[in-house]
């Protein structure tokens, strides 16, 4: 990888180490910011969401564009094509957001019938992803090339990826309430 392309991706996954910095899931319910009876926190959370949210796909539209390396007229080709696959990915991250958020509530108490509703949310959500992609693959391949469709499909597999483990591992393991473990290594 080239070191302007490895910066890059250092710079996008830097909003997302501060989300999952700021957004660990404490192990006391008590303790959690979002039990305020008034929703002022569970407000500001969801308003901070949004403004990292918008940060990384700022960002992410940064690195792809780097990768990308499009002509002026591809790039005209491209960016309509890929705004409208962001469009489509935001409302499949705002069900991924539901299903963190429903973990975080109950995690503590978890019965094997949430756990198997929440991984199988979670399952759902990861393939639905995998088939946007591969739609957007077409859509890309139809007026760029498969070339240029399988770049762009690499590029936002790998910072899809990038993100995932940032994400994942600042949730804590089920079964494991007491701690937060990822990748099997107690943080």
């Amino acid at each position: 990888m080239k070191p302007k392309a490895a910066m890059l991706i250092m710079v996008l996954a830097l909003p997302v180490l501060v989300v999952t910095g700021h957004a660990q899931v404490s192990p006391n319910p008590a303790e959690s910011p979002a039990t305020a009876s008034d929703g002022t926190v569970d407000t500001n959370i969801r308003e901070y969401i949004e403004l990292l949210r918008s940060n990384v796909r700022q960002r992410k539209a940064e690195v792809m564009a780097a990768m990308m390396q499009l002509s002026a007229a591809d790039a005209a080709k491209f960016w309509p094509i890929y705004n409208q696959y962001d469009a489509e990915l935001d409302k499949l991250n705002d069900l991924r957001v539901a299903n963190i958020e429903e973990y975080a509530r109950t995690y503590t108490q978890l019965s094997d019938e949430k756990a198997d509703e929440l991984i199988k949310n979670a399952l759902t959500e990861r393939r639905q992803r995998s088939e946007l992609l591969a739609k957007y693959y077409e859509r890309v391949k139809q007026p760029l090339g498969a070339l240029t469709a399988a770049r762009f499909v690499q590029v936002e597999d790998q910072l899809l990826l990038l993100i995932d483990l940032q994400i994942d591992s600042a949730l804590p393991i089920v079964g494991h309430p007491e701690e937060k473990v990822a990748i099997g290594v107690a943080q």
